[in-house]
């Protein structure tokens, strides 16, 4: 019988895998992974990704191993490479479809490719209007999504049959170098579990936890988050997966929220499709004309978490030391760095690219130009997120408190804004630490620039 072989990108996961189910059905598999850096380009697997990657690789192979199977690995560009092996064991190639602008490119470069649904929810290109146009609005696209809605249920690891792959050549994974070592920066990053396996313990937690979701996902200082966006990024799970068992946990209307959250991945790659270049270019003109400020003082202050907004350098400091940052600070801290400091979105997006372990180029490019207000669905410029008063209204003193220790000591009352308490930064023996700076910008100055901004940018100086 003809080999099939299943190439694995951006969906490390045996389980609810159509291409690997297809494979199955058809003869006996072999598995491949490339590491392609060369053709997405500028957009490659960033630093923190790839500390994930190493470690969902090291599962995926184990798993597949267990199985009596082999995950070959290759380096390079991905379309000639699999086209080649496909030549060299005589096989017929199935892989998962994705919708960067790059993942095209591969499959094209491939050759005879068969792709199968597996990472979003539905066809992006499904979900149209009435008149059969694609979707640019988040809510009506949601609710048209509702009508396909639940996905299917996710199926098991199929019945494996391996090709035997011992002779076909295949990189050891310790050498492609995706561990940091000098320094080794990844010491936070042990709350981590990546892989098949700790996909599904992540979701066994949040089940546990979802009927409390819509509460508490705004709340820095509580664990009301799934964690779960690691494990969809690099495809550990499947949203058909995710779907399922939070609904099944607590019904689908006490699941909506995060369902919802669920469809935003899924409008992401809707908008990349229509948009690719959409990490790069804003979807509304007038933030071509943007009187960005080029501040690389700045820039390193709000990487760094030195800004003196204790909001903001929490953020900032949790995402360097773990690899990952609440959603709700997120949304403060990008836009601390486009309206407070008017820097440039894109320089932003990057850091998080490389930062994250969740990146994925649809949901991090969609995130920036909505709270820039550049993208097609977006938030208006002028709703300027006050870092003082989101501190306040979640709750972000204990967080504050763990991410910047030298405001430990201070009590709620102060430690949103030490600076403002109106007497000396000193109340029951408590000094605000001497290593905090002060803010490098002011709040309402700073807004006021960023709308004199924006109106330079629509024409009316």
């Amino acid at each position: 019988m003809t080999i099939q072989l299943v190439w694995f990108r951006n969906d490390l996961r045996l389980a609810d895998h159509a291409a690997l189910i297809a494979a199955a059905a058809r003869g006996p598999v072999a598995a491949v992974y490339v590491l392609d850096d060369e053709t997405p380009a500028a957009w490659r697997m960033g630093a923190a990704q790839r500390w994930w990657l190493h470690h969902s690789l090291t599962s995926l192979s184990r798993s597949i191993a267990e199985r009596g199977g082999q995950l070959i690995l290759r380096r390079g560009r991905a379309g000639p490479i699999v086209q080649a092996l496909a030549a060299e064991l005589g096989a017929e190639v199935h892989t998962l479809i994705h919708h960067e602008p790059w993942a095209a490119v591969q499959v094209a470069e491939a050759g005879a490719v068969t792709e199968h649904l597996g990472v979003t929810l539905a066809p992006p290109e499904s979900v149209l209007s009435g008149t059969g146009g694609r979707y640019r609005i988040f809510t009506p696209w949601w609710k048209k999504l509702l009508e396909q809605m639940p996905p299917p249920r996710p199926r098991p690891v199929p019945e494996l049959r391996w090709a035997d792959a011992s002779a076909i050549a295949s990189d050891d994974l310790s050498q492609w170098g995706m561990l940091p070592t000098t320094p080794d920066w990844s010491g936070g990053f042990s709350d981590w579990q990546p892989g098949e396996i700790g996909a599904a313990a992540r979701l066994t937690d949040f089940a546990r936890r979802a009927a409390r979701y819509d509460a508490a996902r705004n709340l820095p200082s509580v664990e009301g988050t799934s964690r779960l966006s690691p494990h969809l990024a690099l495809g550990e799970v499947s949203p058909n997966t995710a779907w399922h068992v939070i609904a099944d946990a607590v019904g689908e209307g006490v699941a909506e929220p995060y369902l919802r959250e669920l469809g935003w991945r899924d409008f992401a790659a809707n908008i990349i499709e229509q948009f690719p270049d959409h990490g790069d270019a804003p979807n509304r003109d007038a933030f071509n004309h943007f009187p960005f400020i080029d501040d690389p003082a700045g820039l390193h202050a709000w990487r760094h978490g030195q800004t003196g907004y204790p909001i903001v350098d929490a953020g900032m400091r949790q995402l360097w030391a773990t690899g990952w940052m609440h959603n709700r600070v997120r949304m403060i801290t990008a836009s601390f760095l486009v309206k407070h400091q008017l820097i440039d979105w894109r320089h932003g997006e990057r850091w998080f690219w490389d930062c994250l372990v969740d990146a994925d180029y649809g949901s991090n490019a969609q995130g920036w130009q909505w709270v820039m207000g550049s993208g097609v669905d977006s938030s208006p410029f002028n709703r300027i997120f006050a870092p003082i008063g989101q501190s306040a209204k979640f709750d972000a003193a204990d967080y504050i408190r763990r991410w910047v220790p030298e405001l430990a000591k201070l009590p709620d009352d102060l430690i949103h804004a030490p600076w403002d308490a109106g007497v000396p930064l000193i109340r029951a023996g408590v000094k605000l630490g001497r290593d905090y700076p002060a803010p490098i910008v002011n709040h309402e100055a700073a807004r006021a620039r960023a709308l004199q901004a924006f109106a330079v940018a629509r024409g009316r100086p």
